[in-house]
């Protein structure tokens, strides 16, 4: 399950009139990942179907377009496959023009009401702003002669100074509204030489102006503002009601005309998503990708059942070379799909790499449930999961999984929400065998970073790098050294001294180590020395450190026991009411942010301690051609 999928490379010959039935064939089987590279015989340098593409994107534009508006009822099936000509899709694109020359229409009046709405929420705004002076708004917009006016806000602590300092400019302040901390206020004095003064007044007391839209100063009457402000927008409601009617009418009228375009766009799209790697000469043209090993006798057969004209269909295995362009095929099980997207945030492995999806999700589930074990929080977790499964998407099952290894867990902890004395502990407690707990997480971290290892060892293996595999990072001497220095520590902790043979196996591979990278760094004598003796102190501190990060998994095991300790001894200090109120709050606290915590330190044990060592994450998904099977449109304004 770990082994990558094998890959071919597959080379089609067909002729050039059989490509669009080629392209619907390779689309069926599901199983084609195009190779855009430009083939090798240079005679096959022609690009067949430019105008079929650009045909098709003119198509697919316009029936985008027209999906922001309408929306069609339900998916279009497929009920027969067949080829699009050129004469078709050149129709259908004519058609697309016509519905959307219509459809525009109806986006330019949608926009219209936008812009009428927005201007009237704009002038509603002004009016809440104005509508406590008893003025005529058009006054203040227009300064007289002789007299200056400013309308804005100050904060409510700058008025009495703003207005002592306005007087000694010959100006009045008129304070007419307080709203919050800012009070709106009118400043009104002669036109002289005074204004330059009371400028930098204004500025040092943060006073903002208030402009005065066009139109309110019409009617001075706030309540008649407001009135007529109502009605227009009740006019615009109802332009937009009208306008939604006749918008589904038309939706109605060419409803059937828009489904059959985008079935011909859907049976059209292999071929122009095949065009990159599609290359002709004549009457004949040539077509590559990458075939998973075990799809292609299918492939052979569909393109036998549905080309009339001869082909020739050639695969062979991938060469050193080609690796870092081979595909890799995703993890298909259901149950790994939610991991898969997780190790897809870090990376996707490189063909020939080991996949490793599977291995993730047995140690997620094993260091979640072990740090975060209780028989009801996890079936909290569990039941969550399943009730907004929908809005989880596929990461619903994840947290179903994570919810029954916190309960498998709670019954071997003897944990129910936090109570350790109604269920008999299947094996031992953590809270009350603290040193244990730090024992096994000690050597589990020595199991993981053990796998590791070795997993980088055959990945490097796998692409013929011999050197990388015996003297890179993690490679077969470090491992050797990490289990001579394991070997030595072990001795260490049962009293006796490190040890003869681990102190000469570590001095050894050191040096190994030492020598294989002095050999590999071009640079002086003096440098060389600065930079392998750095390297191996560095090797020795981090898989002593990288070790010692796994002891956080019996810390958080015992952090949650300690948790729900302090939980149960403040809900008996309450009365019965108090109790449960205090067990119900301590325990939702601690799915929501011990929970959240415990996740993301499982996270950076994976990434940090066990992706950075085997996985490079520089590969490519496999993505085969294949037919979609609709996209539902939306309508204006869901």
């Amino acid at each position: 399950m770990l082994r990558p999928q094998p890959m071919k490379h597959a080379r089609l010959l067909v002729m050039t009139d059989d490509l669009p039935q080629a392209s619907l064939a390779l689309a069926q089987t599901e199983s084609f990942h195009p190779d855009p590279r430009p083939p090798e015989a240079q005679a096959l340098s022609e690009a067949p179907g430019r105008g079929y593409r650009e045909l098709y994107q003119q198509a697919r534009s316009r029936l985008d377009k027209i999906a922001r508006l309408v929306e069609l009822e339900g998916p279009p099936d497929l009920p027969t496959l067949r080829v699009v000509d050129h004469a078709e899709l050149a129709a259908t694109n004519q058609e697309l023009a016509t519905r959307w020359e219509e459809a525009s229409r109806f986006e330019e009046g949608f926009r219209r009401i936008d812009d009428a709405e927005r201007f009237i929420r704009d002038q509603a705004a002004a009016l809440a702003n104005f509508a406590d002076l008893k003025i005529d708004l058009g006054t203040l917009r227009n300064k007289t002669r002789f007299l200056d006016f400013y309308v804005g806000i100050v904060p409510r602590e700058n008025v009495s100074r703003l207005e002592g300092a306005v007087r000694l400019a010959d100006h009045l302040l008129f304070n007419y509204l307080q709203r919050g901390d800012s009070a709106h206020v009118i400043i009104v004095g002669p036109r002289g030489e005074q204004e330059a003064q009371l400028q930098s007044v204004l500025a040092s007391a943060a006073f903002q102006a208030l402009p005065i839209p066009q139109g309110l100063d019409e009617d001075a009457d706030p309540a008649h503002q407001r009135e007529r402000l109502a009605q227009r927008q009740a006019e615009l409601e109802q332009q937009r009601q009208t306008l939604t009617e006749t918008l589904a009418d038309w939706r109605h009228t060419h409803q059937d005309a828009l489904l059959e375009a985008q079935r011909t766009l859907l049976l059209a799209e292999p071929f122009v998503t095949l065009d990159p790697s599609i290359r002709s000469t004549g009457h004949l043209a040539v077509l590559a990708g990458w075939v998973p090993a075990r799809a292609v006798v299918a492939l052979q057969q569909r393109l036998q059942d549905s080309l009339s004209l001869p082909f020739q269909l050639d695969c062979r295995d991938p060469r050193p070379d080609e690796r870092p362009l081979v595909p890799s095929v995703p993890v298909r099980a259901r149950l790994l799909q939610p991991f898969a997207l997780l190790v897809k945030q870090y990376g996707i492995p490189q063909y020939g790499e080991v996949d490793p999806t599977p291995l993730f999700a047995l140690t997620f589930l094993f260091m979640f449930g072990s740090m975060f074990g209780d028989l009801g929080q996890g079936a909290v977790i569990a039941l969550l999961a399943w009730a907004f499964r929908r809005r989880l998407g596929r990461f619903w099952l994840f947290g179903i999984l994570a919810g029954l290894s916190s309960m498998l867990f709670g019954l071997l902890y003897g944990s129910l929400f936090g109570y350790e004395e109604i269920l008999p502990a299947l094996w031992k407690s953590p809270i009350h065998h603290p040193i244990l707990m730090l024992k096994l997480a000690l050597g589990y971290g020595v199991l993981f970073l053990v796998t590791a290892c070795l997993l980088a060892i055959y990945n490097r293996l796998a692409v013929k790098n011999v050197a990388g595999a015996l003297f890179g990072h993690h490679g077969a001497i470090n491992l050797l050294f990490y289990l001579a220095l394991v070997w030595g520590g072990l001795n260490l902790a049962r009293g006796d001294d490190f040890g003869a043979a681990p102190l000469a196996l570590v001095l050894a591979t050191l040096g190994a180590l030492a020598g294989y990278a002095w050999r590999q760094l071009q640079a002086p004598v003096g440098e060389k020395v600065l930079v392998v003796f750095i390297e191996t102190l560095e090797t020795i501190i981090g898989y002593i450190s990288n070790t010692l990060s796994f002891l956080r998994v019996a810390a958080f095991s015992l952090n949650h026991a300690a948790l729900s300790i302090a939980v149960l001894t403040l809900a008996n200090m309450m009365g019965t009411t108090g109790h449960v109120i205090t067990v119900i709050l301590g325990n939702v606290f601690v799915l929501v942010l011990e929970g959240g915590i415990v996740m993301i330190q499982v996270m950076r044990l994976q990434y940090y301690e066990g992706f950075s060592r085997y996985f490079s994450g520089d590969g490519h998904e496999f993505t085969p051609l294949r037919l979609r099977r609709g996209v539902r449109l939306t309508t204006h304004g869901t």
